[in-house]
């Protein structure tokens, strides 16, 4: 008896859909401002001519009639209408040209999808009555869109978690090789970084634009590690790495920070002077190693600390002075609901956004006209991208199947739906690991509720007791630290 009176308590505090609607309410009130800020500007082609992006507003969802006329629409209208219940999006633009900054205008940028129940959504303010007047069932949880009149489910995704190291050892022409990867997540950008130790020592770096077999000696003195007195200091006096360490040393004949960064630029940038070399390394040091860190000069340092700690646990590994990271242990495992993948489709359509910003700059002076701002933002660059996005499924990055069409042959089926969590895994291999049960899993899967066949383990559902922690800004948990007192120290 008391039992059930502690489940309802807690349904009726943390809901069923509610790690949803939360990811998507953060998604308005942060994500959207987030990706704004980091284009900044769009600067185009035409010499002198830069756009400055400034705060964006939502308003509540709404329908353009025939005539043109506006107004309100509420989720059953957009049913029995095959309409999209989506939200007009606006965006302050300056245009500043030749160095003139002229006046802010607040332009219509697009529309966006807006998930039933959620704070953009008027069923949110209803009561119970409001909702049977408005022709809706207040036991629906929401949780979900409606495009083109279908009601539409973004499938939660398991994936590895970004800026955290994951080492494993592989066996690779009978030898073993330990690596150790991490996705340095910034932003939108996503780079695959990997530390590999072969069984004698030689340590070899890869990330995106670098060259193959890159040694990590010339990486580290590039970094600011530029003497063989401060690489060793790196490692604290630790007799394993340091032997290793100097087998690298004598593969790659590497002294000074600007003989490393030379080495480098002969790889990334063979054939082209020396300026353009130097340029090029740094340039991929910066945006492409790490990113997480830091994309500035003031980054590097604390980027060649971070290989360092890559390397002590590579050859800690490789030494069996301890054990290899599980990938399965659900620690090491992130869940992006709805918000997060809006915010990469969000992402996405930008970019298109200023493509097609930027060819409208480009028509306008070819005709000699004079520039406006609303005469060169097209709503329909950023809305239909979007739109296609969620009528297919098909997202950002070639996966499928993201967005589904809601089960709603009883209740259950539509809540175990939207509860429901798939593996990027492809589901013709066998990842007997990937597909177990996991120790881990306690309190957080289901350990029953999984389809037979080619899917089995791959996916999964939430546990009902399962509550989904939202992250936490860096900046604002050191702050926190450094208010109670706690000390960094290298």
């Amino acid at each position: 008896m008391y039992n059930w009176e502690v489940a309802e308590a807690f349904l009726n505090e943390n809901g069923i859909i509610k790690q949803h609607i939360d990811s998507y309410n953060d998604f308005i009130d942060n994500k959207i401002q987030e990706a704004i800020n980091e284009t900044g500007v769009i600067e185009a082609h035409q010499k002198g001519v830069v756009l400055k992006l400034g705060k964006v507003r939502l308003e509540k969802p709404r329908v353009t009639e025939a005539d043109g006329s506006k107004r309100k629409i509420l989720p059953m209208e957009a049913r029995l209408r095959n309409r999209s219940y989506m939200a007009p999006v606006y965006l302050e633009m300056t245009l500043v040209q030749d160095g003139i900054e002229r006046s802010t205008e607040e332009v219509l940028i697009g529309e966006l999808p807006v998930m039933v129940k959620s704070k953009l959504c008027y069923l949110s303010e209803m009561s119970d009555d409001e909702l049977i007047k408005a022709k809706e069932d207040p036991m629906d949880p929401g949780g979900y869109f409606i495009i083109n009149g279908s009601e539409r489910v973004l499938v939660a995704i398991e994936d590895l978690a970004p800026n955290r190291t994951i080492i494993s050892t592989e066996k690779r022409s009978g030898k073993d090789v330990t690596v150790v990867r991490i996705f340095s997540v910034s932003g939108g950008f996503r780079a695959k970084i990997g530390v590999e130790r072969k069984s004698e020592g030689i340590f070899y770096i890869s990330f995106p634009a670098s060259p193959k077999n890159l040694n990590i000696v010339p990486v580290l003195k590039a970094l600011g590690l530029s003497s063989d007195k401060d690489l060793f200091a790196a490692f604290h006096g630790k007799k394993n790495i340091i032997n290793d360490l100097m087998l690298n040393m004598e593969a790659v004949n590497v002294k000074t920070q600007k003989e490393a960064i030379d080495y480098i630029g002969k790889r990334v940038a063979a054939g082209q002077p020396e300026e353009y070399r130097r340029a090029r390394a740094l340039q991929i040091l910066d945006n492409y190693l790490l990113p997480h860190i830091g994309k500035d000069e003031s980054s590097r340092l604390k980027k060649a600390y971070f290989l360092c700690k890559m390397i002590e646990k590579a050859t800690d590994v490789a030494t069996k002075k301890r054990g290899e990271d599980d990938k399965d242990h659900y620690a090491n495992k992130r869940i992006k609901l709805s918000g997060m993948l809006m915010d990469e489709l969000f992402r996405y359509a930008l970019g298109y956004f200023v493509k097609d910003v930027n060819y409208q700059i480009d028509r306008v002076f070819a005709r000699g006209k004079k520039l406006q701002i609303k005469t060169l933002v097209r709503p329909d660059a950023m809305t239909d991208r979007i739109r296609y996005a969620m009528a297919t499924g098909n997202w950002v990055g070639g996966r499928t199947g993201v967005s589904q069409l809601l089960d709603r042959i009883t209740w259950m089926s539509a809540v175990s739906h939207m509860r429901r969590v798939i593996s990027p895994l492809s589901k013709v291999h066998p990842h007997f690991e990937a597909r177990d049960l996991h120790p881990t899993h306690w309190g957080k899967i289901c350990p029953n509720e999984t389809p037979e066949g080619q899917s089995c383990g791959l996916v999964k559902n939430f546990a009902i007791g399962c509550v989904v922690s939202r992250e936490y800004p860096e900046e604002k948990l050191e702050k926190e630290l450094n208010r109670l007192g706690v000390v960094f120290k290298k």
